[in-house]
């Protein structure tokens, strides 16, 4: 049986696992080691979308609408996998200008709008609050349910749990004292929060392992798999009509549920607009994001992520459907469905990966809210009222923490009130959808401003306001109204019992779900006002700047040029140090001094760089609106009007006509300098070479033939020489004739490859023929020094295009090589052949003493002798130190690759390895062509 206690520290316990990650993330993203700069990880996070409406909802959705839960999926699967692109400029932009939250991107694309930064705020908070309340519902059910085990009882209503004996309440704040540790501990102007997205990413992984395991455990451990789930629930007396797909997006909000697919559409991009726009999902994605390229891995990781984690929603469903007939709510088949089959260690699984899920989004949301609410909200509102607080406060980075705490408290306050008042009315999806439908109406201002130059604050702020009210009368205001906040007759007749005012009906608009309804009526208000407010002016020179910035420059930093007034470095570094502290002050701007090629922070110019620098760090801190406003009280500076703004960029864009002409002529004339250097440097080099390899050639002719004439004048001064001793001095000659010979041959051979003139017999060739054919050869020279040649290993069928004869000298070299340097007994030389990938891949591996890692290219170089290739007779390098860079030449001829490496581990000696283009086609001309 599983107590409370036990599922009070097992969830104690994780939330103490997810501290720890917190915690090594930090500690290695302070020693410059960080932790989240993996693709993998940025792409995890992402899956903070997927909240308890994904682990418990989902499949309550499908048990009564079945695949209608899906389309909540295919939007971020469609905004990633194929408009990455808009994620990319919000990160690029958002980077530039120091962007901290959704509300700072557009209070800062409108002319850095304290209004809009706030209004935006309002709306974000209002809108999530229910969706936080939804992770209160769902973990308080959970734990309710669960500490019932074995016994399987449905949570009892709300109202009547007394308050402090309500689990949510504890839960409440249980998130908040984390999301405080997580969120607020230090103000970073980057407003980056590594330890949480570390955090986040694991608590990705817990829930995908704990929906795939309860999902494996029904098909596999409580059915023959999934199509005996199907055929089952086919032949299902009880199976209810809902589970037909159909269209409604709340079916139990509205009573018009029409059997079309009509809405799919309207959630599909509802849900990509939710997945770009919530303020967790700008916070991790764009705020969060560490490099711009996690972005590439992140358009397919995410989308496949969301397909894993709601693989088995239907048959889940199903079976729910099939093992409780009534009585269960289906929103917690995941965690009733182990319960019943008294599988503990699973049903508490369950229950972590839903904890996982609302904790997460709790954590994130919250933090982002309250980053909103701080920088966006209520620093605009101290700036007004209590400015004289602001300018003697010393440090005010303790205000803001403060703020940002007592916020994270508010807001998870607010969601619990809405979890006791009005939460019970709703199931987890009907409840998450509304908060997307609010979020939604930041589309015409985020993406009007990323990609329309004629937006303005006024048209902006217009459109919020007209869509944010559609949607509180046509959504928020019916919830109320079913919680019996507001009277029936509301939901009857509509506002003063006008028929065309029916908030489920506006304007006699009928035949649609309550999402789809609020959804085209609130983005055509928005849309509408946003559009034609702002082409009743044109931008003023704070919007034109700010519009240049984002929609055409956005990925650079802001002109300075536009800049004009007075500043002084002794009034900016202490205005900057009062946020983010003196110490990481001093190195930001010690730093940026370092970039602009001043040795210290003190040489600074005063100027527009400067105090663009300054407001970009208070940014990162307080919000663009707000730090723009701090800047106020220390630089002067003079108005633009309109005119002077509109030269200016005439002024701009001639002159960058003339500097594009200018770098155009300056890359030409520096690519023409550096093919004149290098073609200098390779002359040079040339020479050099000449001059080596002419001294080194005279040097190895001349040993063998002064061998020659030494032993020859011994012969001929001394006729009573013995007989033995004669022919040990002609042995020496013969053998130095012959390796003057080999000498001469191999370097007219190396000059002819390397002046392009050597004669190639191209065919189709097989390697193990080939292999076959060069240890043929050298059978007499294995035999007599009883060396084993293994050629077990070799792959049939494998061709490549080349000259037979010249890979034959290839491996003969290889072979003779391996066959000088493995011990005088016992001595093994394997040769393999195999395909990898395209190429066909020959290894040469002796069991002598190896090579050096040091020497594996010296090797390669001409003249270069091995340690230990002696002759035993002449005390003299064997070969000509040419073998090796004549094979090299050879081979790379062909398009291959020939290297020298380290025995396999546990072995001696070493392996000389060389790959070839595989060759397919085997009927291509046998013959060959001369080339």
């Amino acid at each position: 049986m599983l107590q409370g206690w036990l599922i009070i520290l097992v969830s104690l316990l994780y939330l103490a696992v997810l501290f720890l990650i917190a915690w090594v993330a930090d500690r290695r993203a302070d020693a410059g080691r960080s932790l989240i700069a993996n693709p993998q990880i940025y792409a995890l996070s992402l899956g903070v979308y997927c909240t308890t409406w994904t682990f418990y909802g989902s499949v309550g959705r499908a048990a009564s609408n079945g695949v209608d839960f899906l389309p909540i999926y295919l939007g971020p699967t469609l905004l990633f996998a194929l408009a990455g692109f808009v994620v990319l400029k919000m990160i690029r932009v958002s980077k530039v200008n120091r962007i901290t939250s959704i509300a700072d991107l557009i209070a800062s694309r409108y002319g850095k709008s304290q209004l809009l930064g706030g209004l935006v705020t309002v709306i974000a908070v209002v809108g999530v609050v229910p969706y936080i309340a939804l992770q209160l519902k769902a973990v308080s059910n959970s734990f309710g349910i669960l500490v019932r085990y074995p016994e399987i009882v449905m949570p009892t209503s709300i109202a009547a749990v007394p308050l402090l004996q309500d689990g949510a309440l504890y839960t409440a704040a249980i998130l908040a004292c984390f999301t405080i540790f997580f969120g607020t501990r230090h103000l970073d102007a980057t407003e980056r929060h590594e330890g949480m997205v570390a955090a986040i990413a694991f608590e990705s992984v817990m829930k995908l392992v704990a929906f795939l395991a309860v999902g494996i455990f029904v098909v596999w451990g409580m059915h023959d798999g999934v199509g005996d789930i199907f055929s089952k629930f086919k032949t299902f007396s009880a199976m209810p009509a809902p589970i037909i797909p159909q269209s409604s997006a709340t079916a139990n909000m509205s009573p018009h549920t029409p059997l079309v697919y009509g809405s799919w559409g309207a959630l599909v991009f509802l849900s990509m607009l939710a997945s770009l726009l919530l303020p967790r999902q700008f916070q991790i994605a764009v705020v969060e994001n560490v490099n711009e390229s996690h972005l590439k891995r992140a358009v397919w990781l995410f989308p496949l992520y969301l397909f894993l984690i709601n693989l088995f929603v239907l048959p889940v469903a199903m079976a729910g459907l099939l093992y409780f007939p009534s009585g269960v709510d289906a929103d917690t088949f995941v965690l009733t469905l182990p319960m019943a089959q008294h599988q503990q260690a699973l049903a508490l699984l369950a229950y972590i990966g839903g904890l996982s899920a609302a904790t997460g989004m709790v954590i994130v949301e919250t933090i982002a809210l309250a980053t909103m609410i701080c920088n966006d909200l209520l620093m605009p509102v101290l700036l007004r009222v209590a400015p004289v607080l602001l300018a003697t406060h010393r440090n005010l980075s303790r205000v803001l923490l403060t703020i940002r705490r007592a916020a994270i408290v508010l807001i998870l306050a607010l969601s619990y009130g809405y979890f006791r008042f009005a939460g019970e009315a709703y199931a987890l999806v009907s409840i998450g959808l509304i908060s997307f439908a609010a979020v939604a109406q930041f589309a015409p201002a985020v993406l009007g401003g990323l990609y329309w130059k004629g937006g303005t604050r006024n048209g902006a702020v217009a459109g919020l306001l007209a869509g944010f009210s559609v949607w509180m009368y046509t959504l928020l205001l019916p919830s109320f109204a079913k919680s019996g906040w507001l009277p029936a007759k509301f939901m009857e007749s509509g506002f003063f019992g006008i028929e065309m005012l029916h908030p489920l009906h506006l304007f006699g608009l009928d035949g649609l779900d309550v999402i789809t309804h609020c959804i085209v009526w609130s983005l055509l208000a928005n849309l509408s006002a946003y559009i034609g407010v702002s082409l009743m002016r044109a931008p003023n020179a704070g919007e034109a700047r700010q519009a240049n910035l984002f929609v055409s420059r956005g990925t650079q930093a802001m002109h300075p040029g536009t800049w004009s007034g007075g500043a002084k470095l002794s009034e900016l570094i202490p205005l900057v140090s009062r946020f983010l502290g003196a110490e990481h002050t001093q190195e930001a701007f010690a730093r940026y001094a370092q970039e602009r090629g001043f040795s210290s922070a003190a040489q600074l110019p005063a100027d527009a760089q400067l105090v663009n620098f300054a407001e970009a760090l208070l940014a990162g801190a307080i919000g663009s609106a707000s730090a723009r406003a701090m800047l106020a009280s220390v630089v002067t500076e003079e108005a633009l009007d309109m005119e002077e703004v509109m030269s200016i960029l005439d002024e701009a864009s001639q002159l960058r006509s003339y500097s594009r002409e200018i770098e155009e002529k300056s890359r030409e004339l520096t690519r023409a300098t550096a093919e004149l250097r290098d073609a200098n440097q390779r002359l040079q080099q040339l020479d050099q070479m000449k001059d080596y390899f002419v001294a080194t050639v005279t040097h190895e002719l001349r040993t063998p033939l002064t061998s020659i004439r030494l032993f020859s004048e011994i012969l001929h001064d001394d006729p009573s020489m013995t007989v033995s001793e004669r022919t040990r001095f002609l042995s020496i000659i013969v053998s130095e004739t012959e390796r003057l010979s080999r000498l001469i041959n191999q370097i007219l051979d190396m000059a002819k490859l390397e002046s392009g003139r050597g004669e190639w017999v191209i065919s189709t060739v097989d390697v193990a023929d080939l292999i076959l054919s060069a240890s043929t050869a050298l059978t007499a020279i294995s035999a007599d020094r009883q060396i084993a040649l293994n050629m077990d290993q070799i792959e049939s069928g494998l061709m490549v295009m080349a000259d037979r004869d010249r890979l034959i000298q290839v491996m003969q070299n290889l072979l003779s090589n391996a066959f000088k340097f493995v011990p005088a007994t016992g001595g093994v030389v394997t040769v393999s052949a195999s395909s990898i990938d395209s190429d066909v891949l020959i290894r040469v591996c002796d069991n002598g003493p190896g090579i050096k890692a040091e020497d594996h290219e010296l090797i390669f170089e001409k003249f270069h002798q091995g340690a230990g290739n002696r002759d035993s007779l002449t005390d003299k390098p064997k070969g000509t130190g040419l073998g090796l860079p004549i094979s090299r030449q050879i081979v790379e001829h062909f398009g291959g690759r020939l290297w020298a490496e380290a025995a396999p581990q546990g072995a001696n000696g070493a392996c000389f390895c060389f790959t070839l283009p595989r060759q397919f086609d085997n009927k291509l001309d046998q013959e060959g062509v001369r080339s």
